[in-house]
């Protein structure tokens, strides 16, 4: 069976926007998976693999079902947003699981939690590198320290099949301050990952079809289809990772590509104030791989300016 929907988010402080939400239920009973894509608006990629895989799944040979978040984030989709909501000017992806009585992004935050998290066995954030960020494809596998769930989410991030897999530290441990998307489902006990494929804020169509084999390789892992691709067998673990935060507000040259080898202090960019005038350089505290670097001029302090991230030996 195959239902579309759409969840309103009503109007509070500030205006109110709406979630297209499809869910698609097997013949048998099996796991829930949760795609959500759009929590950044301006992350294309995601987005266009959702429509395209939303009409590959076949609900009488699935086992389970899958829910599919089309666009978490309308305001940031519809006003082309990097990171920050154009209504209230937060980032999505760092105010879960949100707040009935908050601003817009508060809210999404709140009914995807409730809505869609809560009611899922299995979460994958799929994301890209925004409308500023050069990325290389990864994912994101958080560890918790607990073997049981960080098992299963190691099984998550082998089975969709990008082969850079970044060890990811420190996150969050508070449901009730769970921040990110992912988080949010591994605090209340339900594994997830969090994917990155695509860059620069385009459609492009390698990065699409990564996702749309990457999520048919996480369904074959939960035995939710019978056929579709295997789980790595050679990943490249990243861990430590470092991302560099601009020391200044100006105009940004990047020295760097995404998927390039840096040593420790070696200068990724140099931001310019208005006329001109370098005021700053940004370099690497480790050695690693630059996963992303932002490669458009605008920059503010405090900002992300790249991440990289060493090949665990």
């Amino acid at each position: 069976m195959v239902e579309t929907r759409i969840i309103e988010v009503p109007a509070g402080i500030d205006a109110g926007t709406q979630i297209p939400v499809t869910t698609i239920q097997g013949s048998r009973p099996g796991p829930v998976l949760a795609l959500i894509a759009g929590n950044h608006g301006y992350e294309y990629p995601p987005i266009l693999a959702l429509q395209k895989i939303a009409g590959l799944i076949d609900d009488v040979a699935l086992t389970g079902t899958v829910i599919l978040v089309h666009v978490a984030n309308m305001p940031s989709f519809l006003g082309r947003t990097v990171y920050f909501s154009p209504i209230d000017g937060k980032n999505l992806n760092r105010v879960y699981p949100g707040r009935q009585d908050g601003t817009v992004s508060d809210r999404i935050a709140y009914a995807i939690t409730t809505e869609i998290i809560e009611k899922a066995d299995y979460v994958l954030d799929l994301h890209c590198g925004d409308g500023n960020e050069w990325l290389r494809p990864y994912v994101y596998q958080t560890i918790t320290g607990h073997a049981e769930i960080d098992g299963m989410i190691g099984g998550l991030a082998l089975a969709f099949g990008i082969d850079h897999i970044l060890l990811d530290h420190g996150r969050p441990t508070d449901p009730a301050r769970s921040l990110y998307c992912s988080t949010t489902a591994i605090t209340r006990g339900k594994p997830a990952i969090t994917v990155e494929s695509g860059y620069l804020g385009t459609s492009d169509p390698q990065a699409v079809n990564q996702i749309i084999a990457g999520i048919q390789g996480v369904m074959l892992h939960l035995k939710m289809i019978a056929t579709g691709p295997q789980s790595l067998s050679r990943p490249i673990y990243l861990d430590p990772s470092e991302v560099i935060m601009s020391p200044a507000t100006g105009i940004l040259y990047a020295h760097v590509e995404r998927d390039q080898t840096v040593s420790k202090g070696a200068v990724l960019a140099h931001v310019t104030d208005f006329f001109g005038k370098m005021i700053a350089e940004v370099v690497s505290p480790i050695d690693g791989l630059v996963l992303y670097v932002v490669a458009t001029p605008p920059i503010t302090k405090g900002q992300p300016v790249a991440c990289v991230a060493t090949v665990k030996r």
